[in-house]
């Protein structure tokens, strides 16, 4: 008897003494939970230090159900959740966001947590609240940060939007409890989220028998999210959605000197602001449904056939291969025979001897035809490759489409058929199987503004960590010097001047009188031929001795030409920006 006692006794010292220490761990570790804290996300301003994304506080109430707990099973504090939930909605006079079957389901999944139950109330429900909040302990104020665009759909296709977060597989590693950041879905927001997002910080709590929250045990403070600071221009932008109004299409404004993108608009647009913290599904739907496609941003994703604002590049590559001079004359009868087909120009006009700047000032098809046939296709594609043309430019946004530079394997690979010279005819005027983007064409007008230098577009121009007072600026990038010879480029620059600043220009209805700017207009066919289903086109860089603005403007559906209807446009938003100009110099 005396043996067993002994040895009961020494088995009890084993556990409690000899290995105390380690259940006492074990214990800690138990009753131990970590909890995810989320951050302040960064903000994004324009050129000028204008708000484009921020942050605001978000008021809510939320109950603390240990201060709740009730002996016995879980249905018993759930239950006087509930009832708390239903008085307090009676006195503050707002209707309960939540269920009782929500509170059980918080109770068994996250019940050390503060369960939210109401979000984005007003004032006058927070002051209600405030006046009866002592006669509830188990509830409190909340305050979450909530997305905000302060120009609403202004230049949403680029700042993009964001939505709740999901835990990644690190997360549920590291954390037992996980409180969801924001996260960028789309635009900047999306590409740039992990300099915005910042660092989550954590908390360590303790938690009872039954699982609620006994004690905070220590917290480490979220590290805010870094700031953006854009190349737009708010006032650019504005004039440039302002110009497709009622429209789809696409407008976009670089700097020719940096690659700045001043403006980027694509029509029609969405506000960022209605995608969190999350979208009704009947929003969403209609969103997608729409066939204007107000989610699809056109002036990086739309491929177009370019039509006439393409025969520049024809005009400089037939120059630089020595293939034609500013002498050079062809002679255009209205229409070009050629393999049994016959290409025309537009109506059948017969322009009769030019040279290249009159065939680019009246936009001469068939001068067109005869220079690319001249100048041949390898030289054209090559040139086209150099000008950006059939890749992304390296924009830092979402969704940007390479457009299409056809080759000869190309057409032999996916058609089966060889090259012949009605293609390299219809690549000369913008048709066949080119496709460009409107940023594309822009940085082109840009390359002929600028002497022939190809700049990437640059849309982040600063940066600042939270603990910065400046933002660090972030330099442009020479993507190539195409190394265009002056005087090649003078008469190319030439006829894009006519276009605008002569009667007979094609894009005489985009010019204003105080201000020399030069261009090309451009009418591109698309769907089934002889639909005449058409897009209307325009490039631009003003003003013409040193130009500050490239522009690219495009319309998905023009009922006439791209001098017709996009070019009264285009020149609206010039007079407006050099009105601008003017009164902020006075």
């Amino acid at each position: 008897m005396f043996g067993s006692l002994a040895l009961l006794a020494g088995a009890i010292w084993f556990i409690q003494i000899g290995q105390g220490h380690d259940y006492l761990l074990s214990q800690d570790r138990q009753s131990i939970r970590r909890v995810r804290l989320p951050t302040v996300r960064g903000r994004i301003f324009d050129r000028n230090g204008i708000c484009l994304a921020g942050n605001q506080p978000d008021y809510g109430i939320c109950i603390y159900l240990e201060e709740l707990l009730r002996s016995g099973k879980k249905r018993p504090t759930a239950r006087k959740a509930w009832d708390m939930v239903q008085e307090l909605a009676r006195i503050t006079g707002v209707e309960p966001q939540t269920t009782l079957r929500r509170i059980n389901d918080h109770i068994y999944m996250r019940k050390p947590l503060p369960m939210p139950v109401w979000l984005h109330l007003d004032h006058k429900a927070m002051a209600r609240f405030a006046e009866i909040s002592m006669h509830f302990p188990a509830a409190d104020i909340a305050l979450y940060p909530k997305r905000i665009y302060p120009c609403g759909a202004l230049a949403g296709h680029i700042i993009g939007y964001v939505g709740t977060g999901k835990a990644g597989e690190d997360t549920e590693r590291d954390y037992h409890y996980y409180l969801p950041d924001m996260e960028g879905k789309r635009g900047l927001e999306k590409v740039y989220n992990k300099w915005l997002a910042g660092s989550a910080g954590g908390s360590l709590i303790r938690i009872d028998v039954a699982g609620f929250k006994h004690d905070e045990e220590s917290i480490r403070e979220p590290v805010p999210g870094g700031d953006l600071r854009l190349s737009l221009d708010l006032r650019l932008q504005r004039l440039a959605e302002e110009a497709l109004a009622g429209e789809c299409g696409a407008a976009v404004i670089v700097n020719p000197e940096n690659g700045d993108v001043l403006a980027m608009a694509s029509a029609p647009g969405f506000d960022p602001g209605m995608f969190y913290p999350h979208l009704a599904v009947h929003t969403w739907q209609a969103l997608v449904e729409d066939k204007r496609k107000p989610l699809f941003n056109r002036a990086i994703s739309g491929s177009y056939a370019p039509g006439s604002i393409f025969k520049p590049l024809i005009a400089i590559a037939a120059l630089i291969q020595g293939k034609a001079t500013a002498d050079t004359v062809l002679k255009c009868d209205g229409s070009l025979a050629l393999g049994g087909r016959v290409f025309s120009c537009h109506g059948g006009v017969a322009h009769g001897d030019l040279d290249i700047a009159r065939a680019l000032e009246v936009s001469c098809n068939v001068f067109f035809y005869k220079l690319g046939l001249q100048c041949g296709y390898d030289a054209i594609y090559h040139m086209a490759l150099a000008a950006g043309f059939g890749e992304k430019t390296g924009l830092d946004l979402d969704g940007e489409s390479a457009g299409l530079l056809p080759s000869k394997s190309w057409k032999r690979q996916t058609k089966g058929e060889l090259w012949r010279d009605g293609d390299t005819c219809n690549i000369a005027i913008g048709q066949g199987d080119l496709l460009v983007t409107p940023l594309q064409m822009a940085m082109f007008a840009a390359a002929i503004a600028n002497g022939g230098r190809l700049y990437r577009p640059r849309l982040v121009i600063g940066r600042k960590r939270h603990d910065q007072s400046e933002f660090e600026p972030v330099p442009p990038i020479l993507e190539r010097d195409l190394r265009w010879s002056a005087d090649h480029l003078a008469v190319v620059r030439e006829g894009m001047r006519r276009v605008v600043c002569e009667p007979s220009g094609t894009g005489h209805l985009a010019g204003l009188p105080q201000v020399a700017m030069a261009g090309k207009t451009g009418t591109a066919e698309f769907g089934r031929k002889g639909s005449g289903r058409q897009r209307g086109w325009m490039i631009l860089f003003a003003p013409f001795a040193r130009p500050q603005y490239a522009v690219a403007m495009v319309m998905d559906a023009a009922s006439g030409s791209g001098g017709a209807d996009v070019g009264p446009r285009l020149g609206k938003m010039m007079a407006e920006i050099f009105a601008d100009e003017r009164r902020s110099a006075e």
